[in-house]
């Protein structure tokens, strides 16, 4: 993967991690219907990708 590559991945998985952080933060509505996502599942999914893209990006400029 190319640098450039690597740095998207990164952000879109950073940015992805704020928003099911937000989505999972919302207070519960015990009347409406329950909620069928795992958003915090799916925010630490994407913060390790995020990790990784990172990590990888370093591996990059160090030339491995």
């Amino acid at each position: 993967m190319t640098l450039t590559l690597t740095v998207a991945l990164a952000g879109l998985a950073a940015a992805l991690t704020v928003l099911f952080g937000w989505l999972g933060a919302r207070p519960a509505r015990p009347l409406a219907a329950p909620r069928l996502v795992p958003w915090r599942l799916l925010m630490i999914v994407a913060f390790a990708g995020a990790v990784a893209m990172l990590v990888h990006a370093v591996n990059l400029f160090r030339g491995r």
